[in-house]
């Protein structure tokens, strides 16, 4: 049950997207769908048109094409040979769209194989090869930001926001929900405040709610400042491994160091700024509190997002394998970010709501670092011009 963390020191890899990209679009055309979609069975069976593919699998041929690049080698090595009812062999393009519908719709498997002639088991299988595949060769896209450049321009973006200065990100989680036998007593620790089994998500985006490092795999009854306590992020941030960039000048002898944003269910630490809380603010703290909340709900559009683009985590997951749905979570990940770094127009057609914890309640923790108050208050100051 470890948590899943993003990666770092990728950048050689990052260099072959756009190359990649424009390699599998000119190799494909659109003979693969017009094939493909004859065989599903239903409502799909005439779709032929791209906005239908898009549909079907929210996102575009070129991104599709791209995927299908990366995972080339990885399935074509593997010696099982999947084959459609009819007996014709899957092709890459076929075990890649089988997956993407899994992840994308949240369907069941039952429901998917009566769609593409397939039994259950088959789905299931062709859908952790890709899971599998992605991970090993996806990891690129999902990292923390590993050069000055990177992070200037997030911080850059992130100040054209609302006016925060040298921010590094936004954090904040989400629950994926899971349906388990209330009658198995080990099953009562998946139990979080809202009396859901679920699972967490820690996730933190940069202004672009592209994913920058990620940890889940925690029960949901495990409150949201505990995962954070327990992450890679925050250890790496306490030894001063991380957030450790350039420091800004305030003025009269001030700095500000590199930080992250989250709300009041986080602690309040010189690196994670939080709100103020109470009733009683001054109208700099007021401003303040504004200017943050605008700021953050980018992580909050993120998650929603990510949601929307894979149905397999919205909603409540029929009793899931709880070791394998980390894994799961970390794809779906990928694939949002693949979809920001290829700029897919499809992407625009999915939710830019902030609703991501429909039903759930903000928690609020108490922990407020002496140093983290400190460096609320000059950033508080100093966007007061005072």
């Amino acid at each position: 049950m470890g948590p899943v963390r993003g990666f770092r020191k990728r950048k050689r890899a990052e260099k072959k997207v756009d190359a990649l990209s424009s390699v599998a679009a000119a190799d494909h055309s659109g003979d693969w769908w017009d094939d493909f979609s004859r065989r599903i069975t239903g409502s799909l069976s005439l779709s032929k048109e791209v906005c239908m593919f898009e549909s079907v699998f929210k996102m575009s041929r070129k991104t599709f094409n791209y995927i299908c690049s990366l995972v080339r080698d990885d399935l074509m090595a593997k010696t099982s040979n999947f084959s459609f009812s009819n007996g014709h062999l899957m092709t890459i393009e076929d075990q890649v769209a089988i997956a993407l519908r899994r992840l994308s719709s949240g369907d069941s498997l039952l429901s998917i194989g009566l769609s593409f002639g397939l039994n259950h088991s088959t789905v299931s299988a062709v859908t952790w090869r890709f899971v599998e595949a992605m991970e090993e060769r996806g990891f690129h896209h999902l990292r923390w930001p590993n050069s000055e450049q990177e992070m200037e321009s997030i911080k850059r973006k992130f100040e054209k926001v609302r006016g925060l200065p040298n921010c590094c990100g936004a954090i904040d989680t989400t629950h994926i929900m899971m349906c388990l036998p209330s009658a198995d007593a080990s099953n009562k620790v998946w139990l979080d405040p809202e009396k859901n089994h679920s699972m967490v998500v820690q996730a933190i985006v940069d202004a672009e709610m592209r994913f920058m490092d990620i940890v889940t795999g925690w029960p949901g009854s495990m409150a949201e400042s505990v995962v954070l306590r327990n992450s890679g992020f925050f250890k790496l941030c306490e030894k001063g491994m991380r957030l450790n960039g350039k420091k800004m000048e305030l003025g009269e002898g001030l700095e500000l160091a590199e930080y992250i944003i989250g709300d009041s269910s986080f602690p309040l630490l010189p690196w994670l700024l939080t709100p103020y809380q109470g009733k009683e603010l001054c109208e700099s703290m007021v401003e303040f509190n504004a200017r943050h909340s605008a700021t953050r709900v980018v992580v909050q559009r993120a998650l929603a997002r990510f949601k929307d683009m894979c149905g397999i985590v919205q909603g409540e997951m029929w009793r899931p394998d709880k070791h394998k749905l980390p894994r799961i979570i970390h794809v779906c990940c990928i694939l949002h970010n693949i979809a920001i770094d290829l700029e897919d127009e499809a992407r625009n057609q999915t939710s830019v709501s902030p609703q991501h914890d429909s039903g759930y309640r903000e928690q609020i923790c108490n922990f407020d670092d002496k140093e983290g108050v400190a460096a609320r208050d000059r950033l508080c100051r100093y966007l007061s011009g005072r």
